[in-house]
């Protein structure tokens, strides 16, 4: 009887086990039903509007057909790298600083302001954007929506990095020491390239949240027909020219915008990719 009630126990458990891992299963399969039906759809029609051509010419004038996105690719690239160029050393730089004073009050001041800036609407940090640096030099640039974009990719790699390293055993720092390696030393060569694969992925979200913004560029980066290459001027942006294209009244245009998505979507995918194979492989073992 005993054996009996043992053997009803372990099979209702199994039973419980078996109906838990199949809810999960099939509600994270519910979870990217609608990732993959938009990737589907957006792939549908954009491969349509795509060829070399798209890639290569620039956009041709209202009525033509044809026309490109060059100077819209250029443009974002410009965009991510002048952002990247601000925010990257600054945002890691404060995560450090987070992480290693944690009881400090210049710390509980400096989490309070990334909190704050992390539900900043873009549109606000756009127009920030504007009355600080478009009004100041007195003119549109792509300087002017890196900075902006930068604003809003600060709090996502201060965010990463402070959660990464909390993550760092601290015996790998009191080892360090113990060997005679000096605080920056041990910063650099120790704890950063430990938690290298957790801060990538940060900047990597990073740049795919500001890769699609709109709003801060129409006030700021401001859009231009032609290849422009000059920081100081300005430059069009894929998430623009899909803004602009996508409502005008004519189809070809929406064919364009529907094209831009998808390079716009394939451009985010390689630079999470390429993020992943090189934090694997320049990650550290402890």
């Amino acid at each position: 009887m005993k054996t009996l009630n043992m053997s009803r126990h372990l099979l209702i458990r199994k039973i419980k086990n078996i109906a838990f891992k199949s809810a999960v299963f099939a509600f994270a399969i519910f979870a990217a039903v609608p990732l993959l039906l938009i990737l589907f759809y957006l792939g549908k029609e954009g491969i349509s509007a795509l060829d070399w051509n798209f890639i290569v010419n620039l956009p041709k004038p209202v009525g033509e057909i044809g026309g490109g996105v060059s100077n819209a690719i250029a443009g974002t690239l410009m965009l991510i790298l002048i952002s990247s160029v601000i925010s990257i050393p600054l945002g890691v730089t404060i995560g450090i600083f987070i992480s290693e004073f944690r009881r400090n009050k210049i710390t509980y001041f400096v989490k309070l302001c990334t909190d704050i800036l992390m539900g900043t609407p873009s549109i606000v940090i756009g127009l920030i954007a504007y009355l600080w640096i478009v009004r100041s030099f007195g003119s549109f640039s792509a300087l002017s929506g890196g900075i902006a974009l930068s604003i809003m990719m600060l709090p996502v790699i201060i965010s990463s990095t402070e959660e990464t390293l909390k993550l760092i055993p601290s015996t790998l720092k009191e080892s360090s020491y113990a060997l005679g390696v000096p605080y920056y030393s041990t910063i650099l060569k120790v704890v950063l390239p430990a938690a290298l694969n957790g801060i990538v992925t940060g900047i990597m979200l990073s740049i795919a949240r500001i890769a699609g913004e709109t709003a801060p560029l129409l006030f700021t980066a401001f859009g231009s027909p032609f290849m422009n290459l000059n920081i100081m001027k300005p430059v069009s942006s894929l998430p623009q020219i899909i803004f602009v294209y996508s409502t005008s009244p004519y189809n070809e245009l929406h064919s364009l915008a529907w094209g831009a998505s998808f390079v716009l979507i394939i451009l985010i995918l390689t630079l999470n990719i390429s993020a992943k194979i090189l934090a694997k492989r320049w990650r550290v073992s402890f």
